[in-house]
């Protein structure tokens, strides 16, 4: 095991330097949900433009489909005994993406504020679960597009990050992020808003980030462009034969605590084209993902992506061992 101090990687047993800021792997396995944007669209009949999920918080239909959709999540992680962490539907809430869909920063705020309502009032009577404030790229997340500095990703996504801060969630997660820099300045939002913060990274079908750069490389100036406050780092929106593809064995992988995987073994742009749901099989998948457990020792979180529901992270978590 290693972990960062801001000399460099260390070996975990070494004694901390004075003053070092290093992030704590969670040990114990955690459950979230699935790819809850292709089963509202695939499953429950919702159109989703620009695959946003947050406008279904303004009536009742849609506040029906999402808790018909993370009650069996739920229930699963209590099955097993395990803490839950509950991702509120704010994954195109952001500024660039809310006015191609009518919302102004106003309206946009509101349903940020609600999407954190809206989980707390699904987690109560359930024990252990993490209200998780989701933001995503501001791009389409599976190309780069124009980038960012880190400065100019704190200055843009802090003002979701805010919102959902300021609603009371336990902390932040950000998902499929395409390039350091954008992930980077989410760690620096985050810390401004004192709310911790994990980032998830996509990768292509040869293990690597949309920009080309590696898994590690990534993590790498991630964390030294933040002193490593993010809690971990997770991999999603990827076939875990695709992150395999990725994994060099360098001691930075060290930092990867969760995996939400893709049901469909396709690449993002086949999955972009598809106009029926690839479910894959839930038990090779399953198997697949445990393939990754030597790898990736420090994996606490595990959940689902694209095409997944219930009943493949049900498959994984029993798989994982």
């Amino acid at each position: 095991m290693w972990r960062w101090e801001t000399a460099g990687w260390v070996p975990a047993c070494a004694r901390p330097a004075a003053g070092s800021t290093f992030a704590l792997m969670k040990q114990d396995l955690a459950m979230t949900d699935g790819g809850m944007e292709t089963v509202l669209r695939f499953h429950e009949g919702f159109e989703l433009p620009c695959f946003a999920s947050f406008p279904l918080l303004n009536d009742g239909d849609g506040r029906a489909a999402l808790r018909r959709y993370f009650a069996p999540f739920l229930e699963t992680a209590q099955r097993h005994g395990l803490p839950f962490v509950l991702d509120t539907a704010t994954w195109r809430a952001n500024p660039d993406w809310g006015p191609r869909l009518g919302y102004d920063e106003s309206r946009l705020a509101a349903v940020n504020r609600a999407a954190v309502d809206f989980a707390r009032e699904l987690a109560d009577g359930h024990a252990a679960v993490t209200i998780s404030g989701v933001v995503g790229p501001r791009g389409d997340g599976y190309v780069v597009g124009e980038r960012m500095t880190p400065d100019e990703a704190a200055e843009y996504h802090g003002w979701q990050i805010g919102v959902l801060s300021d609603a009371g969630v336990d902390r932040i997660t950000a998902l499929t992020l395409t390039y350091a820099d954008e992930a980077a300045g989410i760690v620096r939002a985050a810390a401004a808003n004192r709310v911790p913060v994990v980032v998830g990274l996509t990768v292509e079908t040869d293990g690597r980030l949309p920009d080309g750069t590696t898994i590690a490389d990534t993590v790498e100036r991630v964390d030294a462009a933040t002193g490593a406050t993010a809690e971990f780092f997770l991999l999603n929106c990827a076939h875990p034969t695709h992150i395999a593809a990725g994994l060099e064995g360098a001691r930075q992988l060290e930092r990867i605590g969760g995996l939400r995987v893709n049901a469909s073994s396709l690449s993002h742009e086949e999955l972009d084209g598809a106009e029926e749901l690839d479910e894959g099989d839930p038990v090779a998948l399953a198997r697949d993902n445990a393939a990754l457990q030597e790898a990736l020792p420090s994996v606490g979180l595990l959940g689902g992506c694209c095409g997944t529901d219930h009943r493949h992270v049900a498959e994984i978590i029993a798989a994982w061992g």
